[in-house]
């Protein structure tokens, strides 16, 4: 701990004096620490010049990997040098980080991975190996794990007689990061005085172990030797003579040991001898006794050093066969029957094996395959292979088929088998069946209903295994119970194990079942997906785990799901459910959901999947839809009644009102009284009419003509009209009437308005001027209705020809200063009658007797209710008063 504060001081120091120009903007010291784990680390942060301005080392704060340094572990050492001090470093690796903090905001400035390990052990247990001329390995163990780099030194010394240590050579040591070294060849002097020590070294110390010395001859390690020859010697049975070659590469002048490994063929047990040579004999022989008849063996040799621990080598075996023998057994058969073919025939897969029985057949030098429809034996056909497989296409009917194999000897016995016609249902015999594994053997037990049936064959298979012949047989006789070593079976497989109960020469059905020798957890789990998505509930649903990952049978899976935020649940259904429907769920909300499949080893999940929740549900749609489209619905049906029936609808809802801009003048009654007056205080020749004696016309219409007209009720005031005004309308009947209003003056035929004043064919039309400028254009003749504006100027070009005529007959203009109007009446009411009092100028002039007489322009006469036609109403006519 000492030494490590010292170094430290060290490299501050020595980076306080360097150049200002090899330190960046920041640094920290030391760089890439390596300490000894559980003491305590101290490391600097030194600002550069970009940062000095505006900040100092009092803003340096410290992070280890992720997490904050208490400010207690930090120290100023000057403005811009910050130190920080991390107590019981226990770390294997982690970063520490130097930061910037200015106006609230963290600034990377720089940071080191610091590690923590252990002082080396010394080595121990130094083996070596020597290959003759090419090199020389040793090895070691380094003792526990520094988890610092760490650097090893083999040395090789000499000691003299005396054992004493001899100065290194020059090729004396080699280097390495592992726990082995070697020396190449020719850099390998011949000694037996070596020892070998190795040096551990790591930045918190070194560790040296002892000198052990190790002679060359005990670690020589030979080429495998050469066979030559594997041959039998004529007219001798049961032997073989094998030959082979010594390697050159080897210590001369030494003893050695070979060994010849044999094995027949048919059997996995070999046997071994020894021979003893010496290295001058360069090539050695051995006979093989014992050997069985027409059997091939397969050989191997090695050698080895008397002085030496390391054999050679097994070099490459060669094979020969003794004398032949006639096979004495049969061969074991079995078949696989495939379904028939639209051709009509049906595959059915032959195979056989040999018997391990003794003595043994010998070597086989092909099989005869013999095939004949059970009910035919005169149409046997014969086929020779060397294989021990073969398909035959079999008809429908039933079949007997045996099987021999031969050598040079003779052939062996028949096998036979039947093979069942396609229409034959075989017998079930066996009622259940059941595996279980022991820590070395696999069993296999089933229960048969005849227990005179004391033959069986269990076969097995891989469930992924597509190849009939992958298949494996057993026969089993006298009993119900079958072993296996469990070497035979690959672990995390799934099998196929079938048990065939045999009677006679037929089969009966099987029985199969499925089973694993060892599970683990399988390899992937199901990914999950929805189906259904609902407002408070979905429909989970995955796919299998493919065969080859599954490991072991599935048990269950397990849903899990979380809410956004929430806590997570989860949910189990069976092996045998692919889709699970998950209910009381948080409507609108976002969903991440895993599937975890399990077996009889463990669970493996799958990919997370993320779903969200329906606002509303179908029936909710529904229930929104249906109202809003039958008010759709009844709103469209009331439209299109509105459409067929509008001219019902407005008459009831909003009848016609008569608008007079659009209305049509009615002609007044042909025999409506000419001889009525409607002046009323009638000034004429300095004489007054008295107001009382002014009436309004009355409605003088027949009944049938009253709708639409607004007339005076004359027949309450004709008598009064006749007897009071007789004098003015004679006077009047005699002159013109001169009206001015205003600027326009208007020229009028007495005799001839006093005859038309009141002629139902003259239309009178109004302009658009208030009612007391309107009385000085009242009861216009006009040719066709115009425009209020129109009428106006029409007027006014009346006037003006009608002043000019008075002015060439120096006739008095009358002039009418002013009325006005006390009484209305409603227009729109039917016989409506309302006195009007009008103020008439006194200063109206009689014109000259011998004034021509002119007749106005009279307009054609309004014709009742024609489209186009204004109304004219009294409200709106002005009288004008005659002198």
């Amino acid at each position: 701990m000492f030494n490590c504060w010292i170094w430290m001081f060290i490299l501050l120091c020595g980076s306080s004096i360097a150049d200002e120009k090899s330190i960046r903007d920041a640094d920290i010291f030391p760089s890439s620490p390596e300490i000894e784990r559980g003491s305590t680390l101290k490391l600097f942060c030194v600002l550069g010049k970009h940062y000095t301005p505006q900040r100092n080392a009092s803003h340096i704060i410290w992070k280890l990997n992720h997490e904050l340094i208490a400010q207690e572990n930090y120290n100023i050492v000057n403005e811009t040098v910050s130190s920080v001090i991390i107590h019981n470093f226990t770390y294997n690796k982690a970063h520490v980080k130097c930061f910037i903090k200015y106006l609230g905001k963290e600034q990377l400035l720089v940071h080191t991975e610091v590690k923590s390990g252990f002082p080396p052990d010394t080595p121990g247990n130094i083996s070596c190996i020597y290959y003759f001329n090419v090199e020389l390995t040793c090895n070691w163990t380094s003792g526990r794990e520094t988890n610092l780099t760490t650097t090893y030194t083999l040395y090789r010394k000499i000691k003299n007689t005396q054992g004493l240590i001899l100065p290194d050579s020059e090729f004396s040591s080699c280097r390495s990061k592992t726990e082995s070294c070697s020396f190449r060849h020719p850099n390998i002097p011949f000694s037996n005085y070596f020892c070998f020590q190795v040096k551990a070294q790591n930045v918190l110390g070194e560790a040296i172990s002892e000198c052990v010395p190790i002679t060359m001859e005990s670690i020589e390690k030979f080429e495998p030797p050469e066979i030559l020859s594997v041959k039998k010697i004529a007219g001798i049975k049961q032997l073989l003579t094998v030959t082979w070659k010594i390697p050159e590469d080897i210590i001369p002048a030494q003893y050695l040991n070979c060994q010849v490994r044999y094995r027949n063929l048919y059997s996995n047990s070999s046997e071994i001898d020894n021979v003893a040579v010496t290295s001058e004999e360069k090539v050695v022989s051995l006979n093989l006794t014992g050997l069985w008849d027409s059997t091939e063996y397969s050989v191997a040799v090695r050698c080895i050093g008397v002085e030496s621990k390391f054999w050679s080598e097994w070099c490459r075996e060669k094979t020969a066969s003794t004398e032949d023998k006639a096979p004495s057994g049969k061969v074991d058969l079995w078949r696989i029957i495939e379904s028939s073919h639209p051709a009509g025939n049906r595959p059915v897969h032959l195979m056989w094996k040999l018997l391990g029985n003794i003595p043994h057949p010998g070597r086989i030098l092909g099989y005869k395959i013999q095939y004949f429809p059970e009910n035919n034996a005169a149409l046997q056909m014969t086929k020779i292979i060397t294989n021990k497989k073969i398909v035959l296409p079999l008809k429908e009917e039933a079949y007997i088929i045996s099987v021999t194999a031969y050598n040079s000897a003779g052939s062996s016995p028949a096998a036979v088998l039947r093979i069942p016609s396609t229409d034959e249902k075989p017998p079930e015999i066996i009622e259940t069946v059941r595996t279980f594994t022991t820590n070395e053997e696999m069993i296999v037990e089933w229960i048969a209903s005849e227990p005179e049936v004391t033959e069986y064959v269990v076969e097995w298979y891989e469930e992924l295994e597509t190849d009939p012949f992958s298949r494996s047989w057993q026969y089993i006789s006298n009993s119900t119970k079958w072993k296996a070593n469990k070497k035979i079976f690959k672990p995390f497989v799934c099998y196929n194990m079938s048990v065939y109960p045999l009677y006679g020469n037929k089969v009966a059905a099987p029985y199969s079942i499925q089973t694993y020798v060892q599970e683990k957890e399988p390899s992937e789990g199901p990914v999950a997906d929805t189906d259904v998505l609902g407002k408070n509930e979905v429909v989970i649903k995955w796919e299998e785990i493919s065969k080859d990952k599954r490991n072991g049978f599935i048990t269950n899976y397990t849903i899990f799901y979380k809410p956004e935020g929430g806590k997570e649940l989860n949910e189990t259904v069976n092996s045998d459910v692919l889709h699970h429907r998950l209910k009381s769920l948080q409507a609108n909300t976002q969903y991440t959901v895993y599937i975890m499949a399990s077996n009889r080893a463990g669970g493996t999940s799958g990919e997370q999947k993320t779903f969200k929740t329906l606002k509303f549900n179908k029936e909710d749609i529904i229930f929104i839809a249906i109202p809003v489209g039958l008010s759709m619905f009844f709103l469209l049906g009331l439209w299109i009644t509105c459409i067929l029936k509008k001219h019902v609808f407005k008459k009831v809802c909003w009848p016609d009102i008569p608008n007079p801009a659009e209305s049509v003048a009615v002609e007044w009654p042909l025999d409506a009284s000419m001889n009525n007056s409607f002046l009323k205080g009638v000034t004429y020749e300095d004489k007054t009419l008295g107001l009382e004696d002014l009436n309004v016309l009355e409605d003088c219409f027949p009944e049938e003509d009253h709708e639409g007209l607004l007339l005076m009720n004359c027949e309450n005031h004709v008598s009064e009209c006749t007897d009071t005004n007789a004098t003015a309308v004679q006077n009047i009947s005699e002159h013109k009437i001169t009206l001015l209003n205003g600027e326009k003056k208007i020229q009028y035929n007495e005799e001839h308005e006093v005859a038309k004043c009141l002629s139902p064919s003259m239309p009178y039309v109004i302009t658009g001027e208030d009612f007391r400028s309107q009385m000085h254009s009242a009861l216009i003749p006009a040719k066709k209705i115009q425009p209020i504006e129109m009428l106006e100027d029409d007027l006014r070009e009346t006037q003006q020809i009608s002043v000019k005529n008075e002015e060439s007959d120096n006739e008095e203009v009358l002039k009418l200063e002013d009325f006005s109007e006390k009484t209305l009446f409603n227009p729109y009411l039917r016989n409506s009658v309302k006195t009007r009092e009008f103020l008439i100028s006194e200063n109206l002039t009689e014109p000259s007797e011998n004034e021509p007489k002119k007749q106005p322009t009279v307009l054609p006469a309004f014709q009742q209710n024609a489209v186009g036609q204004s109304y004219v109403t009294l409200d709106m006519v002005g009288l004008a008063t005659a002198h």
